[in-house]
């Protein structure tokens, strides 16, 4: 699937491959995300990212790019695309029987710079707790997967 850059027309919701030479020495700017903990090869994990702004923040259908790829045990990564230097927040969903539908039960999740969840926040913590700025170039996180 060909990388673009959002248009003020199109600025949400675009399903894109994971093309990792996104994420060569001088490219960007992009996220590399190091996914660990995905506790195993069924279903699969979606990576979005978002804006780093409490109005875009895991709101439905405000996330810029969407990457889908089956599960795989153990570690992944992924290369996602910005539009233009800012800050960002990165949400993975583990849909482990691949149905579409969230299990609290049974899908995992995780988030940029890994805030605690609990019962209280529901696995929403602020964007203030998963924003990271984006330079020019190529930014590296980790996200470690959480299951109930």
């Amino acid at each position: 699937m060909a990388f673009s850059v959002p248009t003020a027309a199109q600025t949400y919701r675009e399903q894109i491959g994971n093309d990792m030479s996104k994420c060569a020495p001088g490219a960007g700017p992009a996220v590399r995300v190091t996914i660990n903990g995905v506790k195993n090869s069924s279903g699969r994990i979606r990576v979005q990212s978002y804006r780093g702004t409490a109005s875009d923040w895991l709101e439905k259908g405000k996330w810029i790019y969407r990457i889908e790829a089956p599960a795989r045990a153990g570690r992944m990564t992924f290369c996602m695309p910005v539009p233009s230097s800012g800050t960002y927040g990165i949400a993975v969903r583990h849909d482990v029987n691949g149905n579409g539908k969230t299990e609290i039960s049974e899908d995992g999740g995780g988030m940029s710079n890994n805030p605690s969840i609990n019962i209280f926040n529901l696995g929403k913590p602020s964007y203030k707790k998963t924003a990271f700025a984006v330079n020019g170039g190529v930014k590296s996180i980790a996200i470690q997967m959480k299951y109930m």
